[in-house]
């Protein structure tokens, strides 16, 4: 078993740029099995209203574990997550539940990327890019790598778990985290090198999505 580990590669604070440079780093690697999915939190009605229809096909969701552990029973639907077709529209609902995330999985690269850097406005939010493969670069005594091959976009924040706001916008490189003998970096420094790029920050060890997304 490996863990991913993530280096920021671009900060800017034009989101247009920010996406255009994931996207260079995402085409580094084999698509054949790639896969884009987005994450936005939600803190008040009206951008939850505004989401719910540029986005009929999210799933809306609590993030609050206290809420969990109070009534484990779900009644809300909103543990799991609801459907954006069938979540309420009442605000005295929406509000009491606030904030609330709205996410999209899995679907074909390209296919929503720009809208939901459109959509995300000041709000904490994620792209991610799965299912990449690396390619080999012998001459520098780097692998392939299919596992942890990812490509992330944060909207308005640095830390991966998404809960310290900036005003900037930040490009991560995921490749597979090994022994601490600097080979970590020195891919992640290859690839972003690819896109006329480098590392411009710590690690971050492990991914936000594997928390965020249901």
């Amino acid at each position: 078993m490996s863990n991913p580990i993530a280096y920021p590669i671009f900060r800017t604070t034009d989101p247009v740029l920010a996406l255009r440079v994931a996207r260079q780093l995402v085409a580094v690697g084999d698509r054949q099995y790639a896969e884009v999915s987005v994450d936005v939190e939600l803190c008040t009605v009206p951008e939850v209203l505004r989401i719910r229809e540029a986005l009929p096909d999210a799933w809306f969701r609590k993030e609050d574990v206290e809420d969990w552990a109070r009534d484990p029973s779900d009644p809300t639907g909103l543990h799991g997550g609801v459907h954006a077709p069938e979540l309420s529209n009442d605000p005295d609902f929406l509000s009491s539940h606030l904030p609330l995330w709205a996410s999209m999985e899995y679907l074909p690269v390209g296919s929503v990327e720009e809208e939901f850097a459109a959509l995300v406005g000041p709000n904490f939010g994620e792209i991610w890019w799965s299912g990449l493969i690396w390619p080999d670069v012998p001459d520098r005594d780097i692998h392939g790598e299919a596992n942890n091959a990812r490509v992330s976009l944060l909207f308005n924040c640095r830390p991966q778990d998404l809960d310290q706001r900036s005003g900037d916008h930040t490009v991560l490189v995921h490749v597979r985290r090994r022994n601490r003998d600097g080979s970590e970096e020195r891919h992640a420094s290859w690839l972003a090198e690819q896109i006329g790029q480098s590392v411009i920050g710590d690690p971050l060890i492990g991914s936000s999505q594997s928390g965020s997304i249901t």
